[in-house]
């Protein structure tokens, strides 16, 4: 944990937007990548055993498991199941692309098509929590994108099985291809295919740094959503916050695990003192008690500022994968924003109503890649292709045009091409 006045110190010296400690990994991962593309399915089968120490040879989830496992999910979760999925379809939606077409005044005929992506995977992590929301967020989208084949990779657990809540999850949408398989290893078999796995086109789904390490290892063979790292929140507040709200909020996300990133940034001295107060004292009552300990003391950065200017100068320079607004008046504060992964504003809206409920999605940037990307949507699974039917008329008015440019580029069989037309 570290408070750093901004008036005194240089705040970015203390941001890290990157791991640099990551070249073992990468070995590591190489070699199972490689190892699965030779040896397939034998190599999955001894990378489950050496990793999840289970023996599995039929990795499939049988329909007759999924039937089952509605056995150990209650009637209430369900409800809450099929109230989440319509309020995540409902947001999702609106982000339906439409094809175009126009015309030239010479008849040609200019337009666009989108086609969804036709196989796709979805990592569902295992580790330290169970994760059915993730299953909503990543399949909805591309259900609405029309994506055919979807399949959900997951690790299995100690006795071979998958978490029952993440079963009756995919089952509600749909969902029937599952494989009990996690790590580097998972990816690289939906990337490359096994005998028993089809490969696919895209993964999508956070997991491990092993596991994001594989996705960017496999990237260009398939498509990938995004490499996701550790989770992050950053709270904006001043001195009419709620300091309770501010630590419940920011244990929210340090419970992730013992890499997650809290943030705070406030101009009132009181608000931090009080902030840290019930921080300890919430982790002392906590069932994630270690995780959180080891998170907030080795993570946590509180920024003191002066104005509510330099919270967002600073909260843009990190580009949260999410930011809350816990100030006065925090809509008209929008416009202030320029890097953030999911804005969560008002005192109502704390970063879990947005993981489990509302309906925008929870797969988001992180690693201050909210710069330059977006949050998980039906857009990530829909690929655009431009075509072209142009008329003669417009091909006789340009083609010298054409076949010049072709000529400036030292490309002449492209300008040939033109000319063979004209002759």
């Amino acid at each position: 944990m570290k408070i750093i006045d901004v008036k005194k110190e240089d705040f970015k010296k203390y941001i890290s937007l990157e791991d640099n400690n990551i070249s073992e990994i990468k070995e590591v991962v190489s070699e199972v990548i490689k190892d699965i593309k030779v040896n397939g399915d034998k190599a999955l089968i001894n990378y489950t055993k050496k990793f999840d120490n289970v023996d599995i040879s039929n990795f499939r989830v049988t329909i007759n498991e999924i039937k089952d496992s509605y056995k150990d999910v209650s009637e209430e979760f369900i409800e809450i199941l099929k109230k989440a999925i319509y309020n995540i379809e409902k947001f999702h939606k609106n982000q339906t692309v439409n094809d175009f077409q126009y015309n030239t005044k010479n008849n040609s005929v200019i337009g666009q098509i989108t086609t969804p992506i036709e196989r796709v995977a979805v990592y569902i992590p295992g580790g330290k929590a169970i994760y059915p929301s993730t299953v909503l967020m990543n399949v909805i989208p591309a259900k609405i994108a029309g994506v055919k084949e979807i399949v959900i990779i997951t690790p299995p657990d100690k006795f071979g099985k998958v978490n029952s809540n993440i079963l009756v999850a995919a089952d509600l949408l749909n969902i029937n291809e599952i494989y009990k398989i996690g790590g580097a290893q998972a990816v690289a078999a939906v990337a490359y295919g096994t005998k028993t796995i089809k490969a696919v086109n895209k993964i999508v789904g956070p997991g491990n740094i092993y596991v994001a390490e594989a996705k960017r290892q496999v990237f260009g063979i398939v498509d990938i959503d995004m490499i996701a790292g550790p989770s992050e929140i950053l709270i904006l507040a001043d001195e009419e916050s709620n300091p309770k709200y501010i630590a419940r909020d920011l244990l929210s996300q340090a419970e992730h695990d013992e890499n997650a990133k809290p943030y705070l940034i406030t101009n009132s001295e009181k608000i931090i003192i009080e902030t840290l107060k019930f921080v300890e004292k919430y982790i002392d009552e906590s069932k994630r008690k270690e995780i959180l300990k080891i998170c907030i003391n080795n993570n946590l950065l509180i920024f003191k500022v002066e104005d509510v200017d330099e919270m967002f100068k600073i909260s843009n320079y990190i580009a949260p994968e999410h930011l809350e607004l816990l100030i006065k008046n925090p809509m008209e504060k929008l416009n202030k924003i320029t890097n953030a992964g999911s804005i969560f504003i008002g005192e109502y809206s704390p970063e879990p109503v947005g993981d489990y409920f509302a309906g925008p999605n929870h797969t988001l940037p992180t690693s201050g890649t909210a710069k330059f990307s977006s949050p998980l949507g039906v857009y990530d699974f829909l690929k655009r292709s431009s075509y072209i039917k142009y008329s003669k008329d417009d091909f006789t008015e340009n083609w010298k045009y054409i076949s010049k440019f072709a000529e400036t580029e030292n490309l002449f069989e492209h300008a040939n091409s033109i000319k063979e037309r004209m002759r």
